[in-house]
């Protein structure tokens, strides 16, 4: 049984493959020769079975590392590849035969490449876009303004791409890719390489983009400030597999035995060994390690022994939860 299993899912994979057949050849000149006569070939798998469903209106995050089967994965779902095997279908079309219907109702952005011409400023790409899709004059306007508006794009539109910082590009990039008003976004890494208020920024459009127009939104990132504000539910893959399908919160509950003490002691001098392993200090701010199990014991014996002054417990970083999946994976 499939975690999260609907009826009528917006996006729908079952057993989900590509693989592709890769020349392989030692180093050498007598390597290249040989390669000439008798190629070797081997199969790798991208992507080996992933089964999932998404409903309307979720924002999920699909997460793994480099070379998990991410990027082919949407590239599949936006129709750009063609798998290999299994059943793929989003808003109740194949993605492969990329119908016109379907496309008019998708878009896919990749942070690591961009639609938008070079020299013309971002405006006249926009329009362009309005032709493709054939957006009604009245339409295009308003969803400009409101863009323009989420986005703090304001005199951005006008200037040549090329005069933009990598975060004004972004910007308007995402735009570019929702002028649409597609009712199913993939983002691959969009925030990647831009700083932390420009992060900031876009997931909160993200955010209210979804909150206004009740899109499907499937995102891949590796940072997990992105993931943690937007998606109450991941997807975990590694090695093409399916590892994890659920709620953020039963991630870390699944695969994080520690909890994390952060007590601020009124005297910065006490000794607090033998509380747990400590992973930081800083004056009378100590942060522990603890196991879940003995957390309220700990949690108990400080209050005790000490004057405390303040006392938090968190569940680790996402980032330690998923490092963890991955090495369980491999063992």
């Amino acid at each position: 049984m499939l975690a999260f299993a609907s009826p009528n899912p917006v996006i729908h994979v079952r057993d989900l493959r590509k693989t592709y057949n890769v020349h392989e050849r030692g180093a050498g000149v007598m390597a290249s020769v040989k390669s000439l006569v008798k190629r070797k070939t081997k199969d790798v798998h991208a992507v080996d079975g992933i089964s999932f469903d998404v409903d309307a209106g979720q924002i999920v995050g699909f997460l793994g590392p480099n070379g998990a089967g991410k990027t082919t994965t949407l590239k599949m779902l936006s129709g750009l590849l063609h798998p290999s095997g299994g059943e793929v279908g989003v808003l109740g079309f194949t993605p492969y035969q990329r119908e016109k219907a379907y496309l008019r109702q998708m878009t896919l952005v990749m942070g690591n490449r961009q639609q938008l011409a070079w020299d013309i400023p971002a405006i006249d790409s926009f329009q362009l876009n309005q032709a493709v899709y054939r957006i009604p004059v009245e339409q295009y306007h308003e969803t400009l303004d409101e863009l323009v508006d989420l986005l703090d794009l304001g005199e951005l539109i006008f200037k040549p791409v090329r005069n933009l910082s990598l975060g004004e590009r972004m910007k308007c990039e995402v735009a570019a890719a929702l002028l649409h008003r597609p009712k199913v976004v993939f983002l691959d890494e969009p925030t990647i390489g831009l700083d932390v208020t420009m992060q900031r920024r876009l997931r909160a459009f993200v955010a209210e983009y979804n909150r206004r127009h009740e899109a499907t939104v499937l995102l891949t990132s590796h940072y997990m400030a992105d993931v943690e504000a937007l998606c109450k539910r991941v997807i975990v893959i590694h090695h093409g597999r399916l590892l994890f399908d659920g709620d953020l919160a039963s991630l870390v509950a699944r695969f994080s035995p520690h909890k994390t003490i952060i007590v601020e002691l009124d005297n910065e001098s006490a000794d607090v060994s033998g509380y747990g392993e400590i992973l930081a200090r800083e004056g009378g701010r100590v942060s522990f390690r603890v196991a879940k199990a003995d957390t309220a014991a700990v949690t108990a014996r400080l209050l005790a022994d000490h004057a405390v002054i303040d006392l938090t417990i968190e569940d680790p970083p996402i980032e330690d939860v998923i490092e963890q999946v991955f090495a369980q994976e491999a063992v």
